[in-house]
């Protein structure tokens, strides 16, 4: 420690560092270490330099006397790292597993064996730092092993006390059971400065001999313990250095407010749900040196406070008649809700306090406007002051010149003539204050005007407040909650930035100029018929359920109008509103969500990312010439007729449900998705100006689009990444219009095309149109069992087919011929198809299923024949075979299955036997899921049987 020390000093001498003194008490908390392990602390915030890391030399002795105070040298980490033969000092004693091994030890024998440690104390006990009182005076109450330990646990005591002084008086208290020189330091006064006996049940005596083995205490708190008045007159009498007192719920006498005196150093007196003497004399408190005295909740007479340095003085809630003041220097006096308090005694006490700032006198119904003209006179420094819950003042002849803060809550007197003694106090109208904050009354039947600069105006609870008319060009916050015959609000502030209008149903009016003002919520103003806004930096407006609103409203916010910066606009439920108007380059989301009357809507916002039409239900003409949209739902507009589109940037249009649309211009030059689904009054003409207008369009869904034929489907050469096409239900006769345009067409619906024959779809697999082809929906199309043959045979590409309620087809038999389906093969030169999923639910005119090997559809991984009552015998040989479902198969009487990767089996309502069943799923080793309910041939013998036999069944339906 020597050599450090000297190396470190020779380093400061040559680097010319100065070195810095912390105390260890101004320390934030230490990181120990032991053997190779460093020692090191950091500061609290604001100690030092805050952008440097700090390296602290403890400075330690390894022997000699404890040193009673604690000094660390602080040293640039910068200039350490610039010789590295610097080391920082290290503690040289037991080694830390061992040490924490003891401690471990010691923590265990303290519990009990309920897992509570057994020194915590109930209410009822002493505290666990008075027991160890008594056990460190005596060493022969020191623990046993503690002098096997003593050598081993040798730490310098400067360590342990910077160690100790970050523990709890409880956690000392442990402390002290480690060892003796742990037993000693824990015990040191520093420690102990503070002696909380809080809802503690300790004796006098108790008190007594720890007030008398630290006489340097600086703080107590004696709330909650019982008879506080003995217990704090032992702690008076003790303690002379006594400068913080905490009392509580009990009784104090005379004699205690005569030993006040003597206590000379005291600066603060709590004093919480007391009875002060015996109910008939008055109290007095004398004292030269108090700051802080708060008599809370307490049952008293009379109060005469004497305090020549008081600055803050509190009778909340205190039951007194008088109260005598003579404070010269109090600035914050709180006598809330001291209801028995005397105007005359509340005047009096109050004049005597030339300096006073802040006063509190909210729910004293005895104060009067003679108080408070009183409190002008004498008070001209008060700057804060809540008058809430007054009844009997008005303000008249009132003038409080230096208030910056107003609080008159619910206060019944108040009227219009009240706002002209706020207006004529001067000092409001200068710049100098931050917050001005009026909470009006309940019953306040005025028009208000005022003409000063607050910051903060809130008006809550004024039930007959009808106008308010502002100019305060420093206003920054206002609230209008809950008036209800309010109904005209002009604000003129440059400064506003926050407006709160709520529940306010009569409010017909509003005029706002702000030019800070960015967000405004006017929600539920059923009433609001007129809306002027200028204000510049306005970026977002909610006018929710604002039934009243009219056309007119779209001029207050387009551009040329106050708001050019507007960006959200928000009119759900204003269901006034007819027609909507936008021409804005700021906005960018718009929401008429609920708006049941509007008919027509015109944007020209070339901005907008957003817009929402649902519950428009009566919309017919919608014009977004330009709009910044990406995605447009409009399906939820059927009475839409006239729809004209310019969006640069929009990539999904959905027109689904649009029955009576006839006419569309869209104009999307980057649109790939259009679903038009039962746009039955859709013409050729609007499908060829779109498709020239949209030319890269992948997905173009035409469901039910009646007026569709073949001149529209010829216009599809113009999509040349045109991938899906959906024609389900349409009238179309003729598919070679897309045969010949669609030359990269994956996906085609034909569902429920009744007018297609058997040679509609011939070039599909005759001439091999569309080869790209990969999924075919025929769900409901007449075509013969020999057409679907062909097909499946030939189109080898198609990974998924839907042939759904096909009632012409009558076996699945894919046994092909050579001769009839395949000429040109031989039978052992199938080609390699690629379909994977088979739909053929609903077919009631199959009765065999066959699907042999050598039918090369090894890809096919789900089949679905389900709901095909005449179904009697499948037959399937398919080593890919994952899904196979024939519930309600009730003819089914023969199931062979080659399937050995087949994992659920749907059988629900078939009447196969359950020896048919249970040889079925022995040929299926990898079989998970079997339903077999409804099917009567199954027992639940059968069932468990089938658990037992067969592992890898998991779910089993029955």
């Amino acid at each position: 420690m020597e050599e450090t020390e000297a190396i470190l000093g020779e380093f400061d001498r040559e680097q010319g560092k100065s070195e810095e003194i912390v105390n260890f008490e101004e320390l934030e908390y230490g990181n120990l270490m032991y053997e190779d392990y460093e020692v090191e602390l950091r500061l609290q915030p604001g100690e030092g330099s805050s952008n440097s890391n700090k390296e602290v030399d403890l400075s330690l002795s390894l022997g000699g006397e404890p040193s009673s105070s604690f000094t660390v040298r602080v040293i640039e980490r910068g200039d350490l790292d610039r010789d590295s033969q610097i080391k920082r000092p290290k503690v040289q004693s037991v080694a830390p597993k061992y040490f924490l091994g003891l401690i471990e030890k010691e923590f265990d024998r303290m519990h009990d064996g309920s897992g509570h440690h057994s020194f915590l104390a109930s209410d009822n006990d002493a505290s666990p730092f008075l027991s160890y009182s008594w056990i460190m005076e005596e060493d022969e109450n020191v623990h046993p092993d503690m002098d096997d330990l003593e050598i081993q646990m040798d730490l310098t005591d400067d360590l342990l006390h910077m160690v100790f002084s970050f523990l709890d008086h409880t956690n000392l208290c442990r402390a002290a059971e480690v060892c003796r020189q742990w037993h000693i330091a824990s015990a040191h006064e520093d420690f102990w400065r503070f002696l909380n006996f809080e809802n503690k049940n300790v004796s006098p005596q108790q008190v007594e001999d720890l007030c008398h083995r630290y006489p340097n205490a600086t703080q107590v708190n004696i709330n909650g313990s019982p008879a506080i008045h003995i217990l704090v007159m032992q702690a008076m009498n003790s303690l002379r250095n006594l400068e913080f007192l905490t009392l509580g719920k009990g009784q104090l006498g005379e004699t205690f407010f005569q030993a006040l005196t003597d206590c000379t150093n005291l600066k603060s007196l709590i004093v919480t749900d007391v009875i002060l003497g015996n109910g008939i004399q008055e109290i007095p408190i004398y004292h030269d040196n108090l700051r802080h005295i708060q008599i809370v909740k307490c049952r008293m007479v009379r109060i005469s406070v004497r305090c020549p340095q008081l600055q803050t003085l509190s009778f909340k809630r205190s039951s007194m008649a008088h109260a005598v003041l003579n404070c010269p220097l109090l600035h914050d006096l709180d006598i809330a809700s001291c209801h028995k308090l005397l105007d005359a005694a509340i005047r009096s006490a109050v004049a005597s306090c030339p300096l006073l700032e802040s006063l509190d006198m909210s729910n004293c119904s005895c104060v009067s406007d003679e108080t408070l003209r009183e409190i002008s006179l004498n008070c001209g420094n008060l700057r804060i002051l809540n008058a809430s819950y007054c009844p009997n003042i008005s303000l008249e002849s009132v003038r409080l010149t230096m208030l910056t803060v107003l609080k008159l809550h619910s206060c019944e007197g108040i009227t219009s003539a009240s706002m002209s003694a706020i207006q004529n106090s001067y000092m409001l109208e200068v710049r100098m204050f931050s917050v001005v904050s009026i909470l009006a009354a309940n019953f306040c039947n005025f028009s208000l005007f005022i003409f000063f600069s607050p910051q903060v105006l809130e008006l809550d609870n004024c039930s007959l407040l009808t106008s308010v008319f502002l100019d305060l060009p420093h206003l920054q916050n206002i609230r209008l909650v809950h008036c209800r015959k309010f109904v005209d609000l002009r604000l003129e502030s440059a400064e506003l930035s926050s407006i709160k209008v709520s529940n306010c149903p009569s409010l017909q009016q509003i005029n706002i100029v702000s030019k800070y003002l960015q967000k405004l919520v006017l929600q539920k103003q059923e009433s609001l018929t007129s809306l002027e806004l200028q204000c510049p930096g306005l970026h977002e407006v909610d006018l929710t359920d604002c039934e009243s609103l009219t056309n007119s409203i779209c001029e207050v916010f387009g551009d040329g109008s106050g708001c050019p910066m507007l960006k959200s606009l928000i009119l759900d439920n204003c269901k006034s509103l007819t027609a909507v108007k936008f021409s804005s380059n700021s906005l960018t989301s718009l929401s008429l969500a609920g708006c049941q009357a509007i008919s027509s809507v015109e944007l020209t916002c070339p901005y907008l990312e957003q817009v929402s039409l649902d519950g428009c239900g009566h919309l017919e003409r919608v014009i977004f010439n330009p709009v910044g949209l990406r995605f447009l739902n409009l399906g939820i507009c059927p009475k839409l007729k006239t729809l004209e589109i310019e969006a640069p940037t929009m990539v999904l249009l959905e027109l689904k449900g649009c029955g009576v649309i006839s006419e569309a211009l869209i104009n999307c030059p980057f649109l790939t998705s259009l679903d038009a689904s039962f746009c039955s009054q859709l013409k050729d003409h609007c499908l060829s100006a779109t498709t020239a207008s949209c030319p890269l369009i992948e997905s173009l869904i035409l469901m039910s689009c009646l007026s569709v034929g073949s001149s529209g489907l010829s216009s599809l050469r113009r999509l040349p990444n045109l991938t899906s096409l959906d024609l389900s239900y349409t009238h179309i006769t003729n598919l070679q219009p897309v045969f010949n345009s669609c030359s990269r067409l994956k996906v085609l619906k034909l569902q429920a095309c009744k007018y297609l024959t058997d040679s509609s779809l011939e070039p599909l697999y005759k001439d091999q149109a569309l080869p790209a082809l990969r999924e075919l929906d025929l769900s409901y199309v007449s075509l013969c069992q020999a057409s679907i043959e062909e097909l499946l045979a030939s189109c080898t590409h198609l990974t998924h087919v839907s042939l759904n309620g096909c009632v012409n087809m009558h076996d699945l038999d894919w046994s092909f011929s050579v001769d009839h389906v395949c000429p040109s093969y031989m039978a052992s030169e199938q080609p390699q198809r690629f379909l994977q999923n088979l739909n053929c639910v609903g077919c009631p005119n199959i009765k065999k299923v066959l699907i042999p090997s050598d039918a090369r559809f090894s890809n096919l991984s789900s089949l679905n024949i389900s709901l095909s009552t005449n179904l009697k015998e499948v037959n399937v040989t398919c080593f890919n075979l994952c899904f196979l479902n024939l519930s309600n198969c009730f003819s089914l009487e023969i199931l062979r299955l080659n399937c050995p990767r087949l994992t659920s089996l749907f059988l629900q309502s078939c009447n196969i036997s359950e020896e048919a069943v249970e040889s079925t799923i022995s040929e299926c080793n990898m079989l998970e899921t079997l339903d077999v309910r409804f099917c009567q041939n199954v027992t639940p013998t059968s069932v468990e049987r089938l658990r037992s036999a067969f592992p890898s069944l998991k779910r089993i339906f029955n």
